[in-house]
């Protein structure tokens, strides 16, 4: 089965053929949309990661007849009422860098006590302009008052995870991927398609 991703991150599409591979779910080609690059974006509107990527994935199912897949991921941060949220990649502006979100994110709960946070994870799946899965995972933390690590990629080094005593940026992708919201949310839909009704989209 071909599934087409509605992102040109190589890093995600590798995580998503993972866990397709870890699952024991066979026959699986994962590749980025053709032509993705120049098919012009939605705009995310959705208040919640769910209704995002469920925005993207059916917008793209218009452009081929195959599955797509579409996640939306964020942090959710507790003193600050659940910011930066769906904005979290956008949290210091449209342009922002991952090192200006993380300066503005610190610079907001510099008094803050309460640390604890969460990364969120949806994934949604399409064809034809109809939604035929999602997933979802979620993973619970501290915001680190400075940065640690040089691994993985936007709010990674500040986000501490107890149970590793680590953060994020500290882990190997393998590791991080084990533990993470992304990895739990590939995981859910991987496990519909194995043992649930969704198993008709295999055949």
């Amino acid at each position: 089965m071909l599934l087409y991703g509605c992102s040109s991150n190589k890093g995600k599409l590798a995580e998503f053929a993972l866990a397709a591979e870890k699952a024991g779910v066979s026959g699986i080609e994962i590749l980025p949309l053709p032509e993705l690059q120049s098919i012009e974006p939605p705009e995310e509107t959705g208040v919640t990661f769910e209704g995002n990527a469920v925005l993207k994935a059916l917008y793209y199912s218009r452009f081929t007849p195959e599955i797509v897949f579409a996640d939306d991921s964020g942090l959710e941060v507790d003193a600050l009422g659940g910011e930066p949220g769906v904005y979290s990649a956008r949290y210091a502006g449209a342009d922002a860098s991952d090192r200006s979100n993380i300066e503005l994110l610190l610079r907001n709960l510099r008094t803050s006590m309460n640390r604890h946070a969460r990364f969120v994870c949806a994934i949604a799946v399409a064809q034809g302009g109809k939604l035929r899965i999602t997933a979802g995972g979620a993973v619970e933390g501290e915001i680190l008052e400075e940065s640690r690590g040089q691994n993985g990629f936007g709010y990674d080094p500040v986000f501490f995870y107890p149970p590793l005593d680590a953060s994020f940026g500290q882990l190997s992708p393998e590791t991080k991927f084990s533990v993470s919201h992304r990895g739990t949310a590939l995981r859910s839909f991987f496990a519909k398609i194995k043992h649930g009704p969704e198993m008709h989209l295999l055949r």
